[in-house]
């Protein structure tokens, strides 16, 4: 069922801005009120379970496919601004995905999300896609950013990076290890560990843009 809404959105949004808009709100109005139920169910799951030890599991598999549905529901936020509650939970509640990353989740559940979280403070629904201006959008967008910054903001000023593991070795083709004359960059995940320090960056900058006295920003 995850795979078949995240295919329906990823298709209908190929289609052109009028037509696709009206087939998104059919869709999404009536799963509006589940999709966040689902969501609050899922993220609070207790991922330090045996049954996530497995990055092949199926209950790992469940919640790979479930990411993608919200990177589904990014990209149809991003391109057609219909503001549905399921299409905003990413940004109000961006704290139950930050509690998942640091914990002891497959890592390339964490790494989905670390992506994900970069896509939505660049404001892209795809790789190759422009980043957005934040200062020149809408007030639902401001009032989304400011959420996620927020809540990013406040996890750094704890112990959360501490907490946030990258991969010990880089996969590569044939091993796990770096050929010969390649470094393998102190063992670290590079892309990870540049996009955790992108959505930290642009959480403070937008918190700075948005906050209203000096005492504030500093």
């Amino acid at each position: 069922c995850l795979w078949t809404l995240a295919a329906i959105l990823k298709e209908t949004l190929k289609d052109a801005p009028v037509p696709r808009a009206g087939v998104l709100k059919k869709l999404l109005a009536p799963l509006d009120a589940v999709l966040e139920g689902f969501y609050n169910a899922i993220l609070l799951h207790h991922f330090d379970s045996h049954h996530y030890t497995s990055p092949y599991s199926e209950p790992t598999n469940n919640l790979i496919s479930f990411i993608d549905l919200l990177e589904a529901l990014l990209a149809s936020r991003i391109e057609l601004e219909l503001l549905h509650r399921c299409q905003r939970i990413l940004f109000l509640k961006v704290s139950y995905v930050l509690n998942v990353i640091s914990s002891s989740i497959p890592y390339v559940i964490k790494k989905k999300l670390i992506l994900l979280l970069k896509k939505c403070v660049l404001y892209k629904s795809r790789e190759d896609a422009k980043s957005g201006s934040l200062f020149l959008q809408t007030p639902s967008l401001c009032e989304d950013m400011l959420a996620l910054s927020n809540a990013v903001l406040q996890v750094v000023n704890l112990t959360w990076l501490n907490q946030v593991t990258l991969s010990g070795k880089s996969s590569y083709f044939g091993s796990s290890e770096a050929a010969p004359g390649h470094e393998s960059q102190g063992g670290s995940d590079q892309t990870v560990l540049r996009a955790l320090s992108l959505v930290v960056l642009k959480a403070l900058e937008f918190k700075i843009h948005n906050s209203a006295t000096e005492a504030e920003i500093k």
